[in-house]
């Protein structure tokens, strides 16, 4: 009987975690049958959960709205994981859940076990987080509607203000969000446009209704963290540069973020950057501040500038070397 409640809860927890599940992922994640999950999902049914079904090879199990859902349970990892979870969210990217982070950590704390109450209190009393008043901040309601588009794979409509302030209307079907140093970024096929596009949430204001459902798109790169990259650090800028730093990718990495490059590894010893700025002069300012040795494979214009930087240093270094007369 104990196996089984405990079956029903991770079921229920399944349920809530997902949009929808098949038969078979259910009782793969349970290490039953199909037939003992229709059991369970007839006495969830029984207990009141609005658990859905559709027949089929299409079909599957979805928790209907206004489910009344029992405590959250949560083991020692997950309960710390969430604590830090807050902890990062009242002082992170996302305007509005501050405030209400906090209040949600003060009430995990009264529930938890003194060990991990410890553990979680250490968190808070020796943590000091460093926050930035200049970076773009989304809406919390903007970003749960653009999140919720992408789970239910509907068209969304919203007005997007670009970098100079021009807006313009969109209609898009969303496929992920991406985050990246404090921005939230929508990866989207923009029909307007017949195109892939990326765009900053912070300059998302939608306008409903939105709709209808669409079917999902294959999406424009497998790994959609590098292709943000590539689109926020390179495509955007005026000028980009391919450069080779005499570093290996893993430290490399640890100085440059996604927003400034991409990496790619060529040996133990080194990596391509691939990177932009607005103008030259910003690019030999970028490529400085790395700290690595590095050649530049492209533009040979940016090789050309380097050396008119380096004569100029070169000469003022010479002049604040000689003694005043």
């Amino acid at each position: 009987m104990l196996e089984t409640s405990a079956r029903l809860l991770r079921l229920l927890s399944l349920l809530q975690a997902h949009r929808e599940w098949s038969g078979a992922d259910l009782a793969d994640r349970l290490g039953v049958t199909p037939r003992t999950v229709r059991r369970d999902v007839e006495r969830l049914r029984e207990l009141g959960y609005p658990v859905h079904s559709a027949p089929g090879t299409a079909g599957g199990y979805q928790l209907g709205a206004g489910a009344e859902l029992p405590p959250l349970l949560l083991d020692d990892e997950e309960a710390v994981a969430v604590a830090v979870g807050l902890r990062t969210a009242a002082a992170g990217g996302v305007a509005g859940i501050e405030e209400t982070s906090v209040r949600a950590l003060a009430k995990l704390e009264q529930v938890l076990p003194a060990r991990l109450r410890r553990r979680v209190g250490a968190l808070n009393d020796f943590t000091v987080p460093l926050v930035s008043g200049a970076g773009p901040r989304v809406d919390a309601a903007v970003l749960t509607e653009l999140a919720a588009a992408c789970r239910d794979g509907q068209q969304l409509r919203f007005a997007y203000a670009a970098h100079d302030g021009t807006v313009s209307r969109r209609t898009v079907e969303p496929h992920r969000l991406v985050s990246a140093q404090r921005r939230w970024y929508l990866v989207a096929w923009d029909t307007g446009r017949a195109d892939w596009r990326t765009f900053r949430a912070d300059r998302i204001t939608p306008t409903p209704p939105h709709g209808p459902r669409v079917a999902p798109r294959r999406p424009p790169a497998e790994d959609l963290a590098a292709y943000v990259s590539q689109g926020v650090s390179t495509a955007a800028y005026a000028v980009s540069a391919t450069v080779l730093l005499h570093a290996p990718r893993a430290e490399a990495a640890q100085r440059i973020a996604p927003t400034v490059g991409t990496l790619a590894e060529v040996d133990d010893r080194s990596c391509l950057l691939r990177t932009g700025a607005q103008s030259l002069d910003a690019l030999v300012v970028l490529l400085a501040m790395t700290g690595f040795e590095f050649e530049v494979r492209e533009p040979a214009e940016l090789t050309e500038r380097i050396r008119e930087i380096s004569r100029r240093l070169s000469r003022a270094s010479a002049g604040a070397a000689r003694p005043p007369r």
